[in-house]
């Protein structure tokens, strides 16, 4: 992927004040949430247990970056969507960022199809630090293979949270015992998405699934036949319950200005081997999340994918 051949969309955002979206977040995760805590902190060692990410700080220059889609792996994958995350960097005109997030794996690289969950920082100095991993099945046994990702490479498509890494003032939120329809990350969603309208607000970041099981899915090996139906897409992926501590990173928007974005993306890795794309907890009277979350100012649509023709 080279950066001349690929469309770039910058979409301003709605930024509201980190304690606007407290009060916002706090009265929303009520509705689903029996204990709900949301408050602005200054950003904890994130390179420290549980966290093990590459940076200390998710803040400075925050923006989000959704490229591709799943609209270059379905009904047939397209093998050419390959790209890199320094190349990402730039083209998100931050060349030394720190990036976090959900996307697919380097297939011509790990060998088959897999989840990524990207933890790269690119610094001034020239030096990369990359604490990605990626998780895939064992073709055998159908269990889950999480490994660290030796490469700066993804496929097809990616949601990330792009800043300079640093230290700050951070949105920190604390939910357990799930009483409501809305998992943790939905709920943040629905609840920016019922206070701003169509004011689109990113938000990015990680939380931990501290306590209780959950949820997720690994993509199979890529489908020869073609996916044309949501049921064959379901049977194709792979369903897990995980176990805690899980932590996702990830990104969401409230509302989609026309770019065809995904409005919500989280992948979790662990210590204990476990690994994919987080959908929800399934143990809601157990469940306990910890999350650290900035807003961005913008998101760079990248190489959008083109609508698929009306049926």
């Amino acid at each position: 992927m080279m950066t001349d051949e690929v469309k770039v969309d910058k979409i301003p955002t709605h930024v509201p004040s980190l304690e606007d979206v407290t009060k916002v977040l706090k009265e929303g995760l009520a509705k689903n949430f029996t204990n709900v805590e949301v408050s602005v902190v200054d950003c904890p060692d994130l390179t420290q247990p549980p966290f093990h990410l590459s940076s200390e700080g998710i803040c400075g220059n925050a923006r989000l970056a959704d490229i591709g889609g799943p609209g270059f792996l379905l009904p047939l994958v397209q093998r050419d969507k390959i790209f890199k995350f320094k190349e990402i960097a730039k083209l998100c005109e931050l060349p030394n960022a720190f990036m976090i997030g959900a996307g697919a794996g380097p297939a011509h690289i790990v060998g088959i199809n897999s989840e990524l969950m990207n933890n790269i920082k690119y610094a001034a100095d020239g030096k990369v630090i990359n604490n990605a991993w990626i998780s895939k099945l064992n073709m055998q046994t159908g269990e889950c293979i999480l490994e660290k990702l030796n490469a700066e490479e993804f496929c097809l498509m990616g949601n990330f949270l792009v800043s300079d890494g640093k230290p700050g003032k951070v949105i920190e939120v604390k939910a357990s015992k799930r009483h409501g329809a809305d998992d943790f990350s939905r709920s943040i969603k629905m609840s920016l998405r019922a206070h701003y309208g169509d004011k689109p607000v990113a938000l990015g970041g990680v939380f931990l699934v501290e306590k209780g099981k959950t949820y997720t899915h690994i993509m199979d090996d890529f489908s020869k036949t073609p996916l044309t139906s949501q049921e064959m897409v379901d049977n194709w992926l792979k369903f897990f319950t995980m176990d805690p501590t899980l932590i996702c990173v990830g990104e969401l928007v409230s509302h989609d200005p026309g770019y065809n974005l995904r409005d919500e993306h989280w992948h979790c890795f662990s210590m204990h081997g476990q690994g994919g794309h987080y959908h929800y907890d399934t143990t809601p009277e157990e469940v306990e999340y910890r999350g650290y979350f900035v807003i961005a100012d913008s998101i760079y649509r990248v190489d959008q994918p083109p609508k698929p023709p009306a049926s």
